[in-house]
C-alpha cells in the first residue's frame, strides 16, 4: 500500500510540473519598452540679452604748442581709465559636432563708460603761469561680430573661446585753462571728436543650460578699438597779452569686458531611445 501511494504522488508531481512548463512556454515574451531620454542639442539659432561692466583704458598723449608757429611748449602722456556699466543683446547660430561646438555670434551694447585725465604745462604762458588741459573720453556704444568654438564638458555645459571684429563710437573732448587779459583764469572747451572706430576682440566664456531651451553664460572679452587724434585746437582766451596756445591729442582705446547673459535657442531637444 505504501508503495502504491508513493507511486501516485510521483505521478501527480510529474503531471503538475509538466503542466506548469507548458503554461510558461505558452506565454508570449514581452520586452520592456526602451527608456526615452531628452538630450540637449546646441545646434540652431539663438537670441539673448546681457549686462556687465567694462574697464576701459585710453593711453593719451597731449601736446600744447604755440598755435601760430607750432613750437611745442609741453608734451605729456598719461593713462585715462574709462569705466562703466554696459548692456545689450546678442544673436547667433551654433553647430554641435558630437562633443564640440562651433558658431557665430554678433552683439550690440550700450555703454556708460566715461573718464577724464588732466595735464599741466608748467610755466608755459608768457608771464610764467601754468596752462592746464583736461581730456575727456566716452565710449557711447560698441558691438562685435565673433566666431565661437568650444567643448561640451557635459551635454549641458559648454566651455568656449571667441574672437573677431569689434567696432564702437569713441567720443573725445576736453578743455584748456589759462589767464585772460586781466590775469584771471578762464577755461575754454575745445571741439571734441566723435567717430566710429574699428578693431578686434578676443575672449572666453562658459555657457550652460538652465531650463528648457534657455541657457545662461558668463563671458570675458578684451577689445582694442585703435587710436583717435585731433588738433591743433586754438585757445583764443590766451591772447593778445598771454600765450596763444594750441592743443593736440592722440588716444588709443582698449577695453576689458565682463558680462553675464541669457540665450534662448530655437528648436527642441533631441529625443533618444535607449
Amino acid at each position: 500500500m505504501k508503495r502504491i501511494l508513493v507511486g501516485i504522488a510521483t505521478l501527480v508531481s510529474m503531471f503538475t510540473t509538466g503542466a506548469g512548463a507548458a503554461d510558461l512556454a505558452a506565454r508570449p515574451y514581452t520586452k520592456a519598452p526602451p527608456a526615452v531620454v531628452e538630450v540637449y542639442n546646441w545646434t540652431g539659432f539663438h537670441i539673448g540679452a546681457n549686462v556687465g561692466y567694462s574697464w576701459g583704458r585710453s593711453d593719451d598723449s597731449v601736446l600744447i604748442s604755440r598755435f601760430a608757429t607750432g613750437f611745442p611748449l609741453n608734451a605729456a602722456a598719461g593713462r585715462n581709465d574709462v569705466n562703466g556699466a554696459i548692456g545689450g543683446g546678442q544673436i547667433g547660430y551654433n553647430w554641435q559636432l558630437t562633443n564640440w561646438l562651433v558658431g557665430l555670434e554678433a552683439d550690440i551694447q550700450a555703454s556708460g563708460e566715461r573718464g577724464s585725465l588732466g595735464f599741466t604745462c608748467l610755466a608755459c604762458a608768457d608771464d610764467g603761469t601754468n596752462i592746464t588741459s583736461v581730456v575727456t573720453q566716452r565710449l557711447n556704444w560698441f558691438g562685435t561680430v565673433r566666431g565661437r568654438a568650444g567643448f561640451l564638458v557635459t551635454p549641458s555645459i559648454l566651455l568656449y573661446g571667441t574672437g573677431g571684429f569689434a567696432y564702437g563710437e569713441v567720443q573725445t573732448g576736453g578743455s584748456i585753462t589759462g589767464n585772460n587779459i586781466a590775469g584771471n583764469p578762464v577755461t575754454a572747451l575745445f571741439p571734441g571728436t566723435s567717430s566710429t572706430r574699428t578693431g578686434w576682440t578676443a575672449g572666453a566664456g562658459i555657457e550652460g543650460r538652465i531650463t528648457g531651451n534657455w541657457t545662461a553664460k558668463l563671458e570675458y572679452l578684451y577689445m582694442d578699438l585703435g587710436s583717435v587724434s585731433a588738433g591743433p585746437i586754438a585757445t583764443t582766451i590766451l591772447v593778445p597779452v598771454r600765450t596763444n596756445a594750441g592743443v593736440s591729442y592722440t588716444s588709443s582705446f582698449t577695453d576689458n569686458i565682463v558680462r553675464v547673459g541669457v540665450n534662448y535657442r530655437f528648436g527642441g531637444p533631441v529625443v533618444a531611445r535607449y
